[in-house]
């Protein structure tokens, strides 16, 4: 089972590298992703001077260019998914991972991972409490239904616009703060992680074990990034 990251900056390098705890938010995310279990990673992110490929040296994180603004945010979306398919073909499903979501634990993503085994053709929510969180995972079957959804929708209306079409929204309990926190909020101000309640799909898997036991300075292994541009698209 292959589950992409899909990394989302709309403010561009200025939201990728703002700070998040001593870390780039774009290093930080990309921990937590591939600690969980995520791959492909992908970071959708204008970089005009290099600067979000500088801080992501060494990851396993695959750096694309930005869908042209008027594709909105599903233009971005769709960008990201389709890179991952592109380098990863047995991708199933993406997280999408807005970039101002810093504090989400790598132990989420594996959750959301295991709970996609039993709903393979729903779109999965993180639920904190009583509220919806992020990353959402979208599965590929639901992909062409989400591809034309309309350009002027924000995440959150995408996902109601996709409800709307028959994709089954399935929210899971995660026990994460950081799901329904962003970067606004400091991390010493956040609730601890509870973890969910109850196991989201039988026994927990070990995926990213190792290096979710890495030190926080560590660096992540895995192939070098390259930035991924449309002008180098296959078949371009």
């Amino acid at each position: 089972m292959t589950v992409a990251a899909v990394i989302l900056f709309a403010r561009g390098a200025d939201g990728a590298l703002a700070d998040a705890a001593g870390r780039s938010a774009a290093r930080r995310i990309v921990e937590s992703a591939w600690s969980g279990g995520a791959t492909p990673i992908v970071v959708v992110c204008a970089d005009p001077e290099g600067s979000v490929a500088a801080a992501l040296a060494g990851s396993p994180a695959i750096l694309a260019e930005p869908a042209p603004d008027e594709a909105g945010p599903v233009g971005q979306i769709v960008r990201g998914i389709t890179v991952a398919r592109e380098r990863v073909t047995e991708t199933e499903a993406a997280l999408i991972w807005p970039g101002r979501m810093t504090w989400v634990d790598a132990e989420t993503v594996t959750s959301m991972i295991e709970a996609f085994g039993g709903h393979r053709d729903a779109a999965l929510r993180p639920r904190y409490r009583d509220e919806l969180g992020w990353p959402t995972m979208i599965p590929i079957s639901a992909l062409d239904a989400f591809a034309v959804l309309p350009t002027s929708c924000m995440p959150d209306e995408l996902l109601a616009e996709l409800a709307a079409t028959g994709v089954e929204v399935v929210p899971i309990d995660t026990g994460d703060p950081g799901t329904a926190n962003d970067i606004t909020a400091s991390l010493e101000s956040l609730p601890p992680y509870d973890g969910p309640p109850e196991p989201v799909n039988g026994p927990a898997p070990e995926w990213g074990s190792a290096a979710a036991e890495m030190p926080d300075d560590a660096p992540l292994e895995g192939p070098s990034l390259a930035p991924y541009s449309q002008a180098t698209d296959p078949g371009d």
